[in-house]
């Protein structure tokens, strides 16, 4: 057939689905009531108590009520996809791939498959030809002979893309020679951003779709060049992974890791999309926090970031150590030898005693302590003790009650014997009868307070007070620090936490070694078993976060995405993801590279890759889809007056070409405050909107934000501020900053300057 025809042949396809849709709908909205009168009736019945059958009905409610969302969100674009493929001696199939499974729970009659089922496998990396994929029960071997691609526009089915037919076209691109331009690819690249991320089931890639049907059982690293869709890639991997191993994962169980809340809300509307819930998403500040069990303010690394840039270059050199140090696994180690030293402390204890009476043995103890239960943590050891003990508790007491027994007969027959039977002697017996009486009652009282008051100080003090004592090691500072660490940047660290501590907030860089205390002496918090998280922006964290998180997480299962090339916190962060695999995971990791970038255009990508070579990082630099577009251009402003009338046409051309998104980008807050002030002038035609520390979204189109806070967000056109050689200078972390700044535009970037232009772009 003719593609026309096959586009008609499509169309009517389409009307047939939905009218399906809008007859099953239907019926199960009826058993969505009908069930719903039926869970009702029986509460009514059950009156409060247990009752299996209910149980059972509600979960069939919740699935067929999930089941009309989906079908009903669905109508407007059923799937995305088809391929036909023949299984080996069987018939040729024409199979259509979508967000969700569509099918007939009575007939058995699957319309559309899910994206991630084995078989959609085909559509994202197979070629046409001889195939297999790997199903649950083995290997499955066939023929591809053909994969398509729908374009839809508000519900309507308006072309469609054939691979090896009109999808790859060829092009001639200069001196490389010939690429393949996916044109299915390059159009919904060239869509306005929004500000959320969207899914992107329709044009994954096969790099992208290798790494979101990795298995789960390792860690993986994957570095990411910038608009490599590293984020997008690790959220399908989290609903890929819920849908692999529904049988013994849940949303609750996994955890997603991001920078801020901006990002957090940036990508707040894709796992939903992609019918996931419950997931938590979370700063790691905020959930090494919450292992902790501490609510302090914290001091996030950009607003440290904010403040080094303020400092003197003394106290800059301070801060920058000891980030570092404090982010390392050395600092770990100096942990790990203060643990050890409170481990030998701890088991200097003494007998449990009721007054002159033993109860327990402190050699009993010691040897449960140091050697029994010498896996656990010190606190959960403790525990564990005594709940061994008070199983024995009544027994003990028992055993003491006839010592004193013995004791008091001691007495009462040498008194006995050494004074003869007259009054004196009478009065005395009941003296030492009423003494003993009542030191059993005492014993039978005071045996459990006793017990109890012992292991109440016995078990150690919250995290915040057992850091201070750890950061309070003057009497061994060599021994537990090792001799590896200059006792004036002990004094400073000591000082500046403590003085934290005393104003209620926490520096950023604390939350691990508080967490790993945590874990250390009183084990995990109680809380939802953690069976796989997500981490992006991973070149910002440190090894030692990295290395607490994996001791959380069930497994070590991990998805870890991030880019050197981006890590403006190089001080406390990744500059190698080998020191990750080697010291972190042990070896013990997989590590996937993407260096296809389909966020900008050739001419974008191109122009930062000149900052990324300067960063002597040894990355390969960002390969664009070939897409192209305006060059960036480089304008001197003379004036604030110039500065509004660049801003305003800027604007005014993008909103012509249907675009969304602006943003000012400035070197830091100061900037953004400048610019803002001067864009609040009458003679601006825009109304702009600053984006500050504390924001938790951005919700304007048009905005005035600061470098460090678009690490992952997108935007059609950027407009750097000020990127002169005052703003930009050619050390490590303005080339970094520069970058990620550099790779934020979909389609149009603007490079203002005052002055001389910054020499990373020289």
């Amino acid at each position: 057939m003719e593609k026309q025809e096959e586009l008609l042949y499509e169309k009517q396809h389409l009307l047939d689905v939905r009218e399906w849709l809008n007859s099953y709908v239907k019926k199960q909205i009826k058993e969505e009531e009908k069930l719903e009168t039926k869970i009702f009736n029986m509460k009514k019945a059950s009156k409060g108590s247990y009752n299996y059958e209910l149980e059972t009905t509600e979960k069939l409610y919740a699935v067929v009520k999930k089941n009309v969302s989906n079908y009903n969100e669905a109508k407007e674009q059923p799937y995305f996809a088809r391929i036909d493929f023949r299984e080996y001696r069987k018939e040729k199939e024409s199979l259509y791939i979508g967000k969700y499974s569509l099918g007939d729970w009575d007939t058995g009659d699957e319309k559309v498959i899910d994206w991630r089922s084995p078989i959609a496998d085909l559509y994202y990396s197979g070629t046409e030809g001889k195939v297999y994929y790997k199903a649950p029960g083995g290997v499955i071997d066939g023929e591809l002979s053909l994969k398509r691609k729908f374009l839809f526009n508000d519900g309507a089915l308006e072309d469609i893309f054939d691979e090896s037919i009109n999808d790859i076209i060829l092009n001639n691109v200069g001196e490389e020679g010939t690429e393949l331009i996916d044109e299915f690819l390059k159009i919904n690249l060239e869509k306005s951003s929004g500000n959320k991320l969207k899914d992107i089931v329709a044009t994954i890639q096969k790099e992208q779709n290798e790494i979101i049907r990795w298995d789960k059982n390792l860690p993986i690293i994957v570095q990411g060049a910038a608009g490599s869709g590293k984020t997008t890639v690790a959220l399908h991997r989290l609903a890929y992974l819920l849908y692999r191993y529904k049988d013994s994962i849940v949303g609750e169980n996994i955890l997603v890791l991001a920078p801020n809340s901006i990002f957090l809300d940036y990508i707040s509307d894709v796992l939903p999309n992609l019918g996931v819930d419950k997931v938590n998403q979370r700063t790691v500040e905020e959930f090494l926090l919450k292992v902790v069990g501490s609510r302090m303010n914290v001091i996030t690394k950009d607003q440290k970031l904010t403040a080094i840039q303020e400092e003197s270059e003394q106290n800059r050199k301070f801060i920058f150590n000891e980030s570092k140090l404090k982010g390392s696994l050395l600092y770990k180690e100096i942990l790990d030898r203060y643990i050890k030293t409170l481990e030998v402390n701890e088991a200097q204890i003494d007998d449990i005693k009721i007054d002159q009476w033993t109860l327990f043995q402190s050699s009993e103890i010691k040897r449960l302590f140091l050697k029994d239960l010498n896996n656990l943590p010190i606190n959960k050891r403790k525990e564990e003790i005594k709940k061994y003990f008070s199983k024995k508790l009544g027994e003990n007491i028992k055993k003491v009650i006839e010592k004193i027994e013995l004791y008091y007969e001691y007495k009462i027959n040498k008194l006995k014997k050494e004074i003869d039977d007259t009054i004196e002697r009478r009065k005395e017996l009941i003296k030492i009868y009423d003494e003993r009486d009542e030191l059993k009652k005492n014993t039978l009282k005071e045996g459990k307070v006793a017990f109890e008051d012992y292991f109440k100080q016995w078990i150690n003090k919250d995290m915040r007070d057992q850091y201070k004592d750890f950061l309070c090691i003057d009497d061994n500072f060599e021994e537990i620090t090792g001799n590896k660490i200059p006792l004036t940047l002990w004094e400073y660290i000591k000082e500046k936490t403590l003085s934290n501590f005393s104003e209620g907030y926490i520096d950023a860089d604390d939350c691990a070694a508080m967490a790993y205390l945590k874990l250390r002496i009183d084990g995990m918090p109680k809380m939802t078993e953690i069976k796989h998280v997500v981490i992006d922006e991973a070149q910002d964290y440190s090894p030692f976060q990295l290395y607490v998180i994996s001791e959380i997480v069930t497994g070590k299962s991990m998805t870890i995405v991030g880019d050197l090339g981006q890590g403006i916190y190089y001080y406390r962060g990744i500059n190698d993801w080998n020191n990750v695999i080697n010291e972190v995971f042990k070896e013990k990791c997989s590590y996937k590279t993407l260096t296809q970038s389909y966020r900008s255009t050739i001419e974008i990508i191109e122009f930062a890759n000149t900052v990324l070579s300067k960063q002597k990082l040894n990355l390969t630099p960002t390969k664009p889809v070939i897409r192209h577009g305006a060059k960036p251009e480089l304008i001197k402003l003379d004036s604030e007056q110039d500065f509004i009338s660049q801003v305003n046409s800027i604007a005014e051309k993008i909103k012509s070409e249907n675009k969304k998104s602006v943003a000012i980008v400035c070197r830091n807050f100061a900037q953004c405050k400048e610019a803002d002030k001067i864009l609040k002038t009458k003679a601006n035609q825009i109304k702009w909107k600053m984006v500050k520390e504390n924001d938790k979204s951005i919700k304007d189109d048009f905005i005035i934000i600061p470098a460090h806070l678009t690490k992952g967000l997108e935007f059609d056109c950027v407009i750097i501020y000020d990127a002169n050689s005052e703003s930009y200078t050619a050390n490590e972390f303005d080339s970094k900053l520069l970058y990620v700044v550099l790779t934020r535009a979909l389609h149009y970037e603007y490079i203002f300057y005052k002055g001389e232009v910054t020499p990373l772009l020289k």
